[in-house]
């Protein structure tokens, strides 16, 4: 390759911010409001947002916007916001690489390509733990999916994959699929959870009499029956008493894990929870890399002094998206007293 060519492929930029999502695009907004410029947003998917983009349903935005907005509506207004002052959102491209010294891997719509940046904020979320991941046995039938995967198809493609669900798992993010659901026309038969009490907090939990759904604690999926659809589940509780529920569907929620393939492979140090590392400032074992959002799951003392969980909030497993905002704002003013 001529020097010409290296030039080419080659980029820099004060700061690179890997994810659109709420945490990622909060970040940048700060940073260029505080007069930063040369700021770059990398974004996997063909469009900025992150899950906002996915969740028609409200409530989002009324701390950021003093308005409840639905999840698109959110993810609008974020990208917007973001796009009026200047800010470069590269969609379609995906970090390959987290290089010491924040030299950035990436594969772009025009080839291969290297950005060095000064600072490197990683905002990448989390994700559900699938079917797999959570040894449920059985038949391979049509109609097993998770959230993300639900409010895909409903608020982006128009598409019902069942009509009468059990919905497993009861944190937040089961409650966001109760409304998805909703908004669909789909009745769940009963939401599942093998835990004595709901994750969610109160008294959050209770609205699933809304939806004429059944509660059931202290159960767990046994076995999924179906042949080329599922037609029921066999569900076992902690006695060992095991019950049969007709339905189409398994509806897959929450147990999130980080999104962290990337720091994984990298020279960065991860905790037991596969989450980067992170000081009180949210900075990594690389100073060059700072964490933010919901891909810190935080175990460790002195990551629990972090700002996204010093306001009374409790470490859990996922933040809703105000939350992310808020955390991308600190961490992004970290960054800017550290150039």
């Amino acid at each position: 390759m001529n020097k010409h060519s290296e030039n080419n492929n080659t980029d820099s930029c004060d700061v690179a911010i890997i994810g659109a999502g709420p945490t990622g695009l909060s970040a940048a907004i700060t940073l260029k409001e505080a007069g930063l410029h040369n700021i770059i947003v990398i974004e996997r998917e063909a469009e900025a947002g992150g899950v906002p983009r996915h969740c028609g349903h409200p409530p989002f935005g009324f701390k950021e916007y003093k308005k409840i907005l639905t999840g698109p509506q959110y993810a609008k207004k974020n990208i917007e916001r973001a796009l009026k002052l200047g800010i470069k959102i590269q969609c379609k491209t995906t970090v390959t690489k987290l290089g010491e010294n924040g030299e950035l891997s990436l594969a772009t719509p025009e080839g291969l390509k290297t950005l060095n940046a000064k600072k490197v904020l990683i905002a990448t979320g989390t994700r559900e733990t699938p079917r797999s991941a959570q040894f449920v046995t059985g038949d391979r039938a049509l109609g097993i999916c998770n959230t993300g995967a639900l409010q895909a198809m409903v608020y982006l493609k128009g598409k019902i994959p069942f009509k009468r669900p059990v919905i497993v798992g009861t944190e937040i993010v089961s409650f966001s699929a109760l409304l998805t659901c909703r908004k669909a026309g789909i009745k769940p038969v009963a939401m599942i959870e093998e835990n004595d009490k709901p994750s969610v907090r109160w008294p959050i939990h209770y609205s699933h009499y809304l939806f004429a759904s059944k509660l059931l604690l202290g159960n767990k999926i046994n076995k999924v029956i179906g042949d080329k659809r599922v037609n029921a589940v066999e569900v076992i509780n902690k006695n060992g008493d095991i019950s049969t529920l007709e339905c189409d569907g398994i509806l897959f929620t929450g147990k999130f894990t980080p999104e962290s393939s990337l720091v994984q492979m990298s020279h960065l140090t991860i905790d037991e929870n596969f989450s980067p590392t992170v000081n009180a400032l949210g900075q990594c074992s690389d100073p060059s890399y700072y964490a933010a959002g919901n891909l810190i799951q935080l175990s460790n003392e002195e990551g629990r002094n972090n700002i996204f969980y010093a306001k009374g909030n409790a470490p859990q497993a996922v933040n809703v998206s105000g939350l992310c905002w808020e955390h991308g704002r600190d961490i992004a003013n970290n960054i800017l007293k550290s150039l």
